[in-house]
Parts: C-alpha cells; structure tokens; sequence
C-alpha cells in the first residue's frame, strides 16, 4: 500500500502506479458520448493520462486546464483526464471553460482502473477517486513517465511530463 497525503494526512493508495519501461495496464473508461474506450481507441498516438480527483476541485480544474494548453504543441499526442467525475460533469466543466484540446474519461463504470493502475484512494473519505497522478505512454503504449503526486493539493511536474515526449 502506498500513501500519499492530503493537506498533511497520510492516505492510502492501493495498487502500484506504472514505472517507467512497463506496458501499460489495459483499462477500459467512459467518454462523454458514454461509450467505453481503451488504450487500443487511440493506437498510434502517444497518451497523456492527467489521472486527477474530480474538476471539481481547484487543483484538478488548474491541471486541467493547464494540459489543455500544452496538448494544443504535442503531435501525435492525447491528452485524457481520467476522474470518477460522471461524464456530464466533466463534459460541462470542459464546455464551460472552453477546453477542446484533452478528453475526459471516467472510472464510474471501470472502479478497476483505479487500483490496476495504482490510484486508487481507499480507507479514507475520499475513497472511490482517483489519487492524484500522470502517466505519460508512447504509442505502443509504453511508460515513458509516471507521478504519483505525493500530496494530493498540489500539481503535477508538468515539465518532467512533457519532457519524455520530445
């Protein structure tokens, strides 16, 4: 069990986050349009995977926002947001604030995501989330970065992220 902390309280983390050189998990997640995707749906691109809480929050929206920013000078590349935020949530979050540059998926019918790819927020209050994380994939889905961000308040390393992809 991982821990990570919240404002300075530990919380557990269950599963183990990707390591660099690994394959990818499989997962399975819902889209807006409320259809199941995997990493197969986008073969041949490289993957941004901004794992985050919900937009909901002030970090999670500031991330949000901030991919969608740098995905608009990435080739090739997808930026997805994997939350437990219902799909309209996520779909009205991004329409309010004018972000077409990520896609928001979610864990709500996929609670496996979390812990195959070591997210996942347990014996605590905020379990059932995603745990705070980035996981950068080439597009034979092979890690070339990944963060558990150790104190879920704060943002990833954006730098260290998009470094890996050139």
């Amino acid at each position: 069990m991982q821990q990570i902390t919240r404002a300075g309280e530990p919380l557990d983390v269950a599963g183990t986050l990707p390591a660099k050189g690994q394959a990818a998990p499989e997962m399975t997640l819902t889209n807006t349009d409320l259809q199941d995707v995997t990493l197969d749906t986008y073969a041949g691109k490289r993957k941004v995977l901004n794992i985050i809480p919900s937009v909901d929050t002030p970090t999670c929206a500031m991330s949000t926002r901030h991919f969608n920013e740098l995905a608009s000078n990435l080739a090739d590349t997808v930026v997805l947001v994997v939350s437990a935020d219902l799909p309209f949530a996520a779909k009205r979050f991004c329409g309010a604030e004018g972000l077409d540059n990520v896609e928001t998926l979610s864990t709500f019918r996929h609670p496996e995501f979390r812990e195959a790819w070591g997210v996942a927020l347990c014996n605590n209050p905020m379990e059932g989330l995603c745990a705070r994380a980035v996981v950068v994939l080439d597009a034979d889905n092979r890690v070339l970065h990944s963060e558990l961000v150790s104190e879920l308040k704060n943002e990833p390393d954006y730098e260290a992220a998009l470094a890996v992809l050139g």
